[in-house]
């Protein structure tokens, strides 16, 4: 199943809504679950007690004209992993900008594991900000996002995708000028509205962890083109790494990396500016489409 956060006019709050992709309609689940207020925070936490009584009722709404939301805030900053793929492991320490890399752990041999603030959310179709004067070096990074259904602490691989309820796709805008210049990743990676998310979250039974594909586009080019099976540091591992001594809980999310060809990888790197249209497919997932604003 899809679940989307929308807005169905500009005038209205915002609300959880089951989605048909296909149809392109959508039916706020206030409706199919007369009980279910809340958010959609709300429905990964009591998921368990609520999923088997959802499905569709009538023709539903359709979704054109309505304003999706950032699908999912977390409670807490976001879990992201830094060189996840072996080629842009190598692509990212080659470039200039890594301060994590010594000459003989190109590839990491644990999880490179660091911190993206809520502040950074911003929907599907919304502007990334460009933060003139702040950062000239905008970077786009594609990236298999993972929801946390069941938390704990402790989970090892074998249990992990227990405790996954579901995926979506991310962006991780990073300022590469403050990732460099300060050396610890959080500012680059944390600047207001610099991790466009969506377009909705979906329920790992619809997803081919093992066989789908990431891609990305800037302005129609295609940029980069990965498989999820080629993960360094695969979702369980994340899940037990994290977990050993932080306990996970739901709705935590963990941004899994992206794959070889951000902007820093060209010669000379090929950074985001006003105009530019980031688009990220992933199989299973949708499209999830951003311009960079002023």
């Amino acid at each position: 199943m899809k679940f989307a956060t929308l807005r169905p006019t500009a005038d209205q709050p915002p609300l959880v809504a089951l989605v048909d992709a296909t149809s392109q309609r959508y039916w706020p689940l206030s409706t199919l679950l007369p009980d279910f207020q809340g958010d959609m925070q709300q429905l990964v936490r009591d998921w368990p007690e609520l999923s088997g009584r959802i499905a569709p009722k009538g023709e539903g709404h359709p979704l054109d004209g309505t304003r999706l939301e950032a699908p999912l805030h977390p409670h807490r900053n976001m879990f992201c992993v830094g060189k996840n793929y072996f080629e842009h492991a190598a692509e990212f320490s080659s470039s200039g900008y890594d301060s994590s890399t010594t000459a003989d752990d190109v590839v990491p041999k644990h999880p490179i594991v660091f911190t993206k603030a809520w502040n950074t959310l911003i929907a599907h179709g919304d502007d990334i900000p460009r933060h003139t004067g702040v950062t000239d070096q905008l970077d786009y990074e594609a990236e298999f996002a993972v929801i946390i259904g069941k938390g704990g602490r402790g989970i090892k691989k074998a249990d992990a995708y227990d405790h996954v309820w579901g995926y979506t796709i991310a962006n991780d805008v990073t300022a590469r000028d403050l990732q460099q210049r300060h050396k610890q990743w959080h500012l680059g990676k944390s600047l207001d509205g610099l991790c466009p998310m969506g377009p909705w979250l979906v329920t790992a039974d619809e997803v081919n962890r093992d066989a789908a594909t990431i891609k990305c586009w800037v302005n129609g080019e295609l940029r980069q083109d990965a498989r999820l099976d080629q993960l360094i540091f695969d979702v369980p591992t994340l899940i037990e790494t994290l977990s050993a001594g932080i306990t996970l809980e739901p709705g935590d999310v963990i941004l899994t990396g992206t794959p070889v060809g951000v902007g820093i990888g060209f010669t000379p790197p090929r950074f985001l500016q006003t105009g530019d249209v980031v688009r990220i497919e992933v199989e299973g997932l949708g499209t999830l489409e951003n311009r960079v604003g002023r």
